[in-house]
């Protein structure tokens, strides 16, 4: 009886003990993203925008609501906690587009480098305006570095990351502070329709190639306004890229690109600028008309860089966008937007271009 009683007592104990210690491991802590490192503005914000609006009241109320999206932001910390957490609110209660996923649009995504290379760690995963979730647990010991993609599609309203009790959390540095490069651009810039934030091309060109690229992504709206030109040019940045060609009108390039072009030489007179023509989108397979509008975009836009050419503007160049999607017809989600194949073929194209230009 009294040995049944010793293991009955152990037994409860060693209960006690392990319930403890899973309160413990459950126990988090959350610090306001704002005491942490934040990456990709064009210019220091105390927002989660990605340009003051308010500066610039002749954007289109469209175009101002579209800056506020938190495309290409990136949050930079250090932990050894072995688990993250995060709680955020975005801006609006919007469903994201019907060719977006909802944690590309509203959600989170952690990198954590290993190895020396940047990894995939874990989402964030979106169910209404304000969410909690835990991006990843149960790692090993010791320090990690790690970067927090923000959403592509909405506003950041608040942030915080949450780790274990007892571990510690800091900012992180940026590691692609060295350089900056603009990337201005059309949806597919700002990440349609990428599965998660991380995988936005910008995003991966900047993991890739350890520059920041600086993402100012206008969904249907980047149409290369003398105002927003402006504002691009004013950028402190060592090249700019305009992937933009899928959003004007091929009247519109034809009468908007040299002014884009000139007023950003006329303030880098030494940076390269890298014209992208568009995608060659896949619902002209079929889609006739489709088809003869993204052709006369792309035959205005290189009518456009031949003519700088002769006019002597120098260090401009042309990636072609015949090829960006490849050759399958596999590439994109809607016809018009890459999917995550589609988003790795045009890396397999710009990458290999940008190396000689950018040295």
């Amino acid at each position: 009886m009294m040995q049944k009683l010793s293991i009955l007592w152990i037994a409860c104990c060693c209960s006690i003990l392990i319930s403890a210690q899973n309160a413990k491991k459950n126990a988090l802590v959350f610090t306001d993203a704002a005491a942490l490192k934040l990456m990709g503005q064009a210019f220091p914000l105390k927002s989660y925008h990605r340009i003051d609006t308010g500066l610039h009241r002749n954007f289109s109320a469209g175009i101002k609501n579209l800056l506020t999206h938190s495309a290409g932001l990136t949050i930079s910390f250090k932990t050894n906690s072995p688990r993250i957490a995060a709680k955020w609110c975005v801006g609006s209660d919007k469903p994201s587009g019907n060719n977006m996923a909802a944690i590309a649009s509203k959600g989170l995504d952690l990198y954590i480098k290993k190895e020396g290379k940047w990894q995939f760690a874990g989402v964030g995963r979106p169910k209404g305006v304000c969410n909690e979730f835990e991006l990843v647990k149960d790692m090993e010991p010791g320090e990690k570095e790690c970067l927090l993609y923000l959403p592509l599609y909405d506003a950041i309203k608040s942030l915080s990351i949450g780790v274990e009790e007892g571990y510690n959390l800091s900012s992180g540095s940026d590691p692609f502070a060295a350089r900056r490069v603009v990337i201005y651009g059309s949806s597919i810039t700002q990440g349609a329709s990428a599965s998660r934030p991380g995988m936005a091309y910008p995003a991966r060109l900047s993991r890739a190639m350890g520059i920041q690229f600086i993402n100012l992504g206008l969904s249907g709206s980047g149409k290369m306004e003398k105002e927003v030109a402006d504002m691009v040019a004013s950028i402190d940045a060592e090249a700019f890229i305009m992937d933009c060609f899928a959003n004007p009108s091929p009247e519109q390039i034809a009468a908007r690109t040299a002014y884009m072009v000139k007023a950003i030489r006329a303030k880098h007179p030494q940076a390269p600028i890298i014209m992208i023509q568009s995608v060659v989108r896949e619902r002209g397979n079929f889609d006739l008309v489709s088809r003869a509008y993204v052709k006369s975009q792309n035959d205005n836009a290189l009518k456009v860089y031949q003519s700088l050419l002769k006019e002597g503007v120098s260090n401009l160049h042309l990636i072609p966008g015949d090829q960006l999607l490849g050759g399958d017809h596999e590439g994109t989600t809607d016809g018009t937007h890459p999917n995550d194949i589609g988003f790795d073929r045009m890396l397999q194209v710009i990458q290999p271009a940008l190396i000689p230009i950018l040295k």
